[in-house]
């Protein structure tokens, strides 16, 4: 049983009494636990709960009162050892006092609130009896917070007195610097510090809330206004849902039009439309993303609507009847949108599943929009012209830039210089042409023919090159599929028609001969039986033909500068050959077989290499026959021969470039004694 003395009446048996409303006699626990430890606590109530005095004896009262002893008994006690000391700084670092606080802040000029309550912490460190103010941060609040008063030593009045631990406690008004801060709790820490201190703490108390705060706080008043859609709901909803269809514009049908790829996007939570163009590398177009901006789709508009500026202003609900919907846009049907009539042919699976669950489509289809590959067209080559090779000229149909048709390497490095050369006459009905006699030459490495007529001297026609080098095809055969003569059809009797033009094979050269030894199995039985005349008439000659034939080898020995042949079937009329440039004689078998049997005269070949090394650096100058003519007018009776004098002027008209050191060669090998020139050797290296 616990008594209560009476205030001013000694302690004494009768002059205490029973609280009779005292239910509980416990005794109040002193022994705890931390981390593991038994820690002895001082007594804060006595028995049933009754709190102790404030003044009780301190530890150091108490030590010294365990340790007395008496004198008489014991004798003189011994003096305790001085405890170590420990500097504040030490003792107290990193021990910090925490309190939370608040301080009221006039509005003056806001009708929404007059006062404001900013709550704070006010921290204590203990190792230098330093002070701070710090204000938790609240996000969007509009005041400058954090830091209000920095780390230091705060005066708590005019005489300089700076504030203690032992001034702090709960329920204060602490005034800084002119603002009076309300301590209403602290931490577990800063409880235990004071108490242990011997401070009695004061209860807690709540902490003031800023009534603004929390009117801001409060759910919004809601305005609910008759709708038949919920847009809100509708943007909460479908927030970043974004139906995505593949279109195309098919606009082939105009000018210069073509077929192009979009992609239109359908964004549910507001029901716009947005068309971006697929770009495609190298197409030639700027890389523009957007064909059309996001935005509503007006499908009907009012009928006075017509005539509304949509270019200026936006169009409202009030001209539109009906917009563009999530269920306008179907995969496999056309859609027009500004004018422009769009095909969609597939989506993405987001898309499918949306339809699927929303409008019961489960089978929406993919339709295949590329383009197929026409079917190849047979290309038709234009007629032949006449002009050129036919395979030269086929090329221009093939390529843009053509290129030369391929040549068989091996047969021009075979057939190198191997020319066949026949003696043809032309077969026409004109009296004058029955004495004409042509040269043909067949060149084995290219397969083509040149064509030269010999000059015959008073016969009013002009000879020389009567066809350049080509290849000629057969009457028989079409400009498709051309079938060019060979040399199996060149034989003695044979009728080889060129351009219109029929030419009966006369006689040909001992090359020839050789040839077609060589090669008789190429060749019919007709053309060997041609040959086999040939070479029996060689053998027995009629004596009236044999006399002929001398008389006519020696009128041409006696013409001036006759060049030689070398009966050897490598020389050609481009190249300088004598064969081609024999003047105003007939050419028959036994001139050959004597030009094989003797030598070139001193100078010859020199004169035929530089006239091939001349012709090769001149290509381009015009044709010998400008130049043999201009000589002409000069040489009346036709002797081959001019002065120098007249030579250099016919020459510096026609701006023959004679200071050239192959030219004064050519000149010095074409003198004639000492003021003659014989210009048919020189008009040949110009010839093309």
């Amino acid at each position: 049983m616990v008594s209560n003395p009476v205030h001013r009446l000694p302690f004494l048996p009768g002059t205490s009494f029973k609280d009779s409303t005292k239910t509980a006699f416990h005794r109040s626990q002193t022994l705890s636990y931390k981390n593991g430890y038994a820690v002895v606590r001082r007594p804060t109530v006595g028995i049933g709960g009754e709190r102790l005095q404030v003044n009780q004896l301190s530890q150091a009262e108490l030590d010294e009162l365990a340790n007395k002893a008496p004198i008489l008994t014991y004798g003189q006690p011994k003096q305790a050892p001085l405890a170590e000391f420990i500097p504040a700084h030490v003792a107290f670092d990193k021990k910090v006092l925490k309190f939370d606080a608040y301080f009221q802040e006039d509005v003056p000029m806001s009708t929404e609130e007059h006062y404001r309550i900013r709550q704070v912490n006010i921290y204590y460190y203990l190792e230098d009896d330093s002070m701070s103010v710090m204000e938790p941060v609240v996000e969007n609040s509009g005041i400058p917070q954090g830091k209000l008063i920095k780390r230091q030593r705060l005066t708590k009045n005019d005489q300089g007195d700076h504030y203690h631990w032992k001034d702090l406690n709960r329920g204060i008004n602490l005034t800084i610097y002119g603002r009076t801060f309300r301590v209403v709790d602290c931490d577990r820490f800063t409880q235990v510090f004071l108490e242990s201190q011997g401070i009695e703490l004061n209860p807690p108390e709540k902490m003031a809330l800023d009534p603004y705060t929390e009117l801001r706080k409060q759910p919004l008043r809601k305005y609910v206004t008759p709708s038949d859609f919920d847009q809100l709901k509708q943007f909460l909803t479908f927030d970043k849902q974004v139906l995505r269809f593949y279109a195309i514009w098919d606009d082939t049908d105009s000018m210069f039009g073509e077929c192009r790829t979009y992609i239109i996007h359908y964004y549910l939570m507001d029901d716009t439309v947005e068309i971006r163009e697929v770009h495609e590398r190298n197409n030639g177009r700027d890389p523009f993303p957007l064909l059309m901006n996001r935005q509503r789709m007006p499908k009907v508009l009012v009928k006075n609507a017509k005539n509304f500026p949509q270019c200026v202003l936006e169009i409202s609900d009030q001209e539109v009847l009906e917009w563009y919907t999530a269920k306008d846009f179907i995969v496999g049907k056309p859609l027009t949108i500004l004018g422009r009539t769009f095909f969609i042919y597939d989506c993405d699976p987001f898309t499918r599943q949306y339809y699927k669950e929303k409008f019961g489509i489960s089978d929406l289809p993919r339709i295949d929009v590329s383009e197929k590959e026409p079917p190849p067209v047979k290309q038709e080559l234009p007629p032949y012209n006449g002009f050129g090779l036919i395979e030269d000229s086929v090329q221009n149909c093939f390529v843009l830039i053509p290129k030369a048709p391929k040549k068989d390497v091996i047969k021009m490095l075979v057939n190198d210089n191997k020319v066949l050369r026949y003696l043809a006459a032309l077969e026409s009905p004109i009296p004058e042409d029955k004495d004409r006699r042509f040269v043909f030459s067949y060149f084995l490495a290219s397969d083509m023919i040149s064509i030269f007529e010999p000059p015959v001297r008073n016969s009013g026609i002009i000879g020389g090159k009567y066809l350049g080098r080509t290849k000629v095809a057969k009457p028989s055969s079409t400009a498709e599929d051309p079938i060019y003569y060979g040399p199996t059809d060149f034989f003695i009797g044979a009728v080889i028609e060129v351009f219109g033009h029929r030419f009966i094979i006369l006689d040909t050269d001992d090359y020839v001969l050789k040839y077609m030894e060589n090669n008789a199995a190429q060749y019919s039985p007709e053309a060997l039986l041609s040959i086999r005349n040939r070479i029996q008439k060689q053998e027995a000659p009629a004596p009236e033909l044999e006399k002929e034939k001398h008389q006519e080898i020696k009128n041409v020995a006696q013409l001036p500068d006759y060049p030689e042949l070398s009966g050897q079937g490598t020389a050609c009329p481009e190249s300088g050959s004598t064969f081609t440039e024999a003047k105003e004689r007939p050419w028959s078998v036994e001139q050959e077989l004597s030009k094989q049997t003797r030598e070139d005269p001193p100078g010859v070949q020199e004169l035929e290499a530089l006239i091939d090394t001349i012709q090769k650096q001149l290509k381009d100058h015009p044709c010998k026959d400008n130049i043999h003519e201009a000589f002409q007018i000069y040489d009346q009776e036709a002797s081959g021969f001019v002065d120098k004098e007249r030579f250099f002027k016919i020459c510096d008209s026609l701006n023959l470039p004679i200071d050239d050191s192959l030219i004064k060669e050519l000149i010095r090998l074409c003198s004639h004694g000492e003021d003659k020139i014989n210009y048919y050797d020189f008009v040949r290296a110009f010839s093309n």
